[in-house]
């Protein structure tokens, strides 16, 4: 899983021409009387390369349960971290994995056409993480300390939050542009802390390596508990292709029980789907990375729910952080795909 960028370009100027890494997923392995010529294509871009978050969707294609529900699924992969939410605008593919705030920054800054179909993980996943043998206590701690980031303001409103929520002073945080170089960072001491990292992958890659952790769960000091990963569509295409939309989350969901059931077979569906020339998987971190998302994907709605709550409220925050100036319409946002 990789980072969300806030500062999207907008769908009317970015290039369309995007070479994207395509996976023409097979629907092998279920039994079903629909013949490959009947189904209906939908065309799927993940956030990244295939990991333990994409189980649920390669346990689903295994076996058989979007042919199920007539539908053959082709993945794709991004070649850049905005072609999901971009190219679902422009409604060169059906559906694209994206980030809750990002949704929130280009329909309210850009007036970009999409909208949320379904949450996938319920809650961040993004920690501020730093050595176990590290000084810092709790965010203020942090005022006077380096704290490396990805150079996406998302992380500096989550840092700044978190520090003033626990009675710091932000402007004594010195927010460090590290790129996507996070685990190294700390390791290395070249900063005292990082946010942006992610507790299913930077942290048991850490660990992995030799490198034990620990990290505050910003919504534990004033953030709200925001969509980690959402599907966005575009609007016209919700219109036209909902009935196929409701399939594939119908055969998604049968995909999510089987992983949360059987999270063994699942963990091995997903590693001989793996991309091993652009993102190699460590079986033993992606074990760890299911255990910690399983839970963060269940809701007492059903898989996917999203609620006006947790959307008012993540609008609210990012108002208030200054990362949106406007704020977007509940009603053209999401739509509640769990009856």
């Amino acid at each position: 899983m990789k980072k969300s960028l806030l500062g999207l370009v907008s769908v009317f100027t970015v290039s369309m021409l995007v070479a994207c890494a395509t996976e023409e997923a097979s629907e092998g392995g279920g039994s079903t009387e629909t013949s490959e010529e009947e189904l209906t294509e939908i065309d799927v871009m993940l956030d990244w390369y295939p990991n333990a978050v994409h189980s649920y969707l390669y346990a689903a294609i295994e076996n058989g349960y979007f042919a199920e529900e007539g539908l053959k699924v082709n993945i794709q992969f991004p070649a850049n971290p905005t072609d999901p939410i971009n190219l679902a605008a422009s409604g060169q593919i059906t559906l694209g994995i994206t980030y809750q705030p990002d949704v929130v920054t280009a329909r309210a800054n850009q007036d970009v056409p999409i909208k949320s179909v379904g949450a996938i993980v319920r809650s961040p996943l993004n920690r501020t993480i730093f050595l176990e043998d590290s000084d810092i206590e709790s965010p203020s701690d942090l005022a006077g300390k380096q704290v490396g980031y990805p150079g996406i303001p998302l992380n500096e409103a989550l840092v700044q939050t978190m520090v003033e929520n626990d009675g710091g002073n932000f402007e004594e945080v010195d927010m460090v542009d590290v790129g996507f170089e996070l685990g190294s960072s700390i390791v290395s001491e070249k900063v005292d802390a990082v946010t942006g990292a992610y507790i299913n992958h930077e942290v048991p890659v850490l660990s992995h390596e030799g490198h034990e952790t620990r990290n505050f769960n910003p919504t534990d000091y004033g953030v709200p508990s925001f969509y980690e990963l959402v599907f966005v569509t575009n609007d016209d295409t919700w219109e036209e292709e909902s009935e196929s939309i409701e399939a594939f989350w119908r055969g998604a969901t049968s995909g999510y029980e089987f992983t949360r059931d059987n999270p063994e077979e699942a963990l091995e569906i997903l590693l001989s789907n793996q991309d091993e020339a652009n993102f190699p998987l460590i079986e033993e971190v992606e074990k760890e990375s299911l255990e910690i998302l399983l839970p963060l994907m269940e809701s007492d709605q059903g898989f996917g729910s999203q609620d006006e709550e947790s959307w008012q409220e993540t609008i609210d925050w990012m108002k208030e952080s200054g990362l949106i100036e406007e704020e977007p319409s509940l009603d053209e946002i999401f739509v509640n795909i769990v009856e």
